[in-house]
């Protein structure tokens, strides 16, 4: 056994965290469950650059949120270790790697259509992707749930999903209120993260322990709250008044920017409580694509790096190429302005939500008439993802539903997608380009399948 380190981390300098979250920009692979894995991994483990209970306390606010979770979470560690352009810079770099990725993934989609090549790789990753959200739910699951009250609370969350189709905000709703009335009589069974000094005991001091005091920056102050909202008010009112006076306010990109500016306020529980929302809206309402292109983007969001709600970088792309916002002869440069815009829109809110609320979070640490809730909701979330993991499942082994036929070759890439997780701990990348490799040889000999 190794022994955990007993002094604690040099300060991290500006340039040391902006590689790290550059670097995290491109490997954060695996939807919020597996990026949020990730990110514990390298900055609670790792570096030790954070305490387990700080940031399972800033997780659990960022899980009330609308938005995605694990990009707010970057954002709010940025802002945490290095001010306001530390969670910029954080929580930008989580997102703009895959906007250029999908830029230029939904160019080939619509320039050379369905490559058989394509479809290969497609084919090994997304059972890989299902196997990674299992194990980033049994991750979070064992730091999470510190007790039975905490297990059979993601167990109701996982019924509650599964049997009765119950709506996210409910649940999370549900839980806040066990873990508010519930820590009144039992405290210690809604303790964050299961009791003082379990993160010493696993990886040693951290930089920004469970008791090192609030740095200045992130203490709360009216005058600070009234900036932030004010300065993300005027962005978003520049942004969209711009875009009225060059398209006016019925042209796509005018209504992409009020869409998306909807889907991130009015939708919680992640990019699958959005995605039908977006669906209706992108595909029924104003027809920016197909139906068909909507699935094909969902699949291309699964298989890249950052948060799976990029897809709409996906939508706004397609839609601003067919709708030539550009013009005809510009295609490829209207279709990557949509792109841009659509990520505007969509993300602003969340940098407005950390930046503001970040000083009211810190200034609760340690209490536990607010922790207790969250703790709550943070067991509830384990459920979720496990039934996440489930539904992946169901549509990659039964492509044709259960009616037809079981997936066997997708099923054994999955079965060692897991074994390679959980047994030898292989590391994101080489697992998938592993995974597309064997997807690509059994595509091409459909015998095998």
């Amino acid at each position: 056994m190794t022994t955990a380190p007993q002094t604690r981390p040099a300060p991290v300098g500006f340039a040391e965290a902006l590689r790290f979250w550059l670097q995290l920009g491109f490997i954060s692979f695996g939807g919020p469950a597996g990026q949020i894995a990730i990110m514990h991994t390298e900055l609670v483990e790792r570096r030790r650059w954070i305490s387990e209970q700080r940031f399972l306390h800033a997780l659990n606010y960022c899980m009330l949120l609308p938005g995605p979770e694990a990009q707010q979470l970057a954002t709010y560690l940025g802002w945490l270790l290095h001010r306001t352009w530390g969670g910029i810079v954080a929580g930008a770099l989580f997102v703009l790697p895959s906007l250029f990725i999908l830029v230029g993934l939904s160019w080939v989609y619509l320039r050379f259509g369905h490559l058989p090549v394509v479809a290969g790789l497609f084919y090994g990753l997304k059972p890989a992707v299902t196997a990674l959200v299992l194990h980033a739910a049994h991750r979070i699951g064992t730091r999470a749930l510190r007790n039975r009250w905490m297990w059979a609370l993601a167990a109701a969350s996982f019924l509650a999903l599964f049997a009765f189709d119950t709506p996210f905000p409910a649940i999370v709703l549900a839980a806040g209120l066990i873990g508010h009335f519930g820590a009144r009589r039992w405290p210690q069974v809604f303790t964050l993260g299961g009791g003082q000094g379990s993160a010493k005991a696993s990886y040693g001091p951290a930089l920004i322990d469970d008791d090192t005091p609030t740095p200045a920056h992130a203490r709360f102050s009216r005058r600070r709250l009234a900036q932030v909202l004010g300065i993300g008010l005027g962005l978003w009112l520049a942004a969209l008044g711009l875009l009225t006076i060059q398209y006016g306010w019925q042209g796509a990109l005018t209504q992409m920017g009020w869409f998306f500016t909807k889907a991130a306020l009015l939708t919680f529980g992640g990019a699958y409580a959005v995605l039908p929302y977006v669906y209706q809206g992108a595909v029924e309402q104003y027809q920016w694509l197909s139906g068909g292109q909507m699935v094909d983007g969902l699949a291309l969001g699964e298989t890249t790096p950052g948060p799976l709600i990029m897809v709409v970088a996906f939508v706004g792309f397609v839609g601003g190429w067919g709708q030539q916002v550009l013009g005809p002869e510009a295609l490829f440069l209207g279709g990557a302005l949509a792109a841009a815009v659509v990520t505007f829109f969509t993300f602003l809110p969340s940098f407005v939500f950390i930046l503001a609320g970040g000083p009211l979070v810190e200034a609760t640490h340690g209490r536990l008439g607010f922790t207790a809730p969250l703790s709550a909701i943070t067991a509830a979330v384990v459920g979720v993802i496990l039934n996440l993991a489930l539904f992946f499942a169901w549509h990659v082994f039964w492509p044709q539903g259960f009616a037809g036929r079981f997936d066997l070759g997708a099923c054994a890439i999955a079965l060692a997608t897991g074994v390679a997780l959980f047994r030898f701990k292989l590391g994101v990348l080489p697992l998938l380009a592993g995974c597309a490799g064997a997807g690509l040889l059994l595509s091409s000999l459909p015998g095998l399948r």
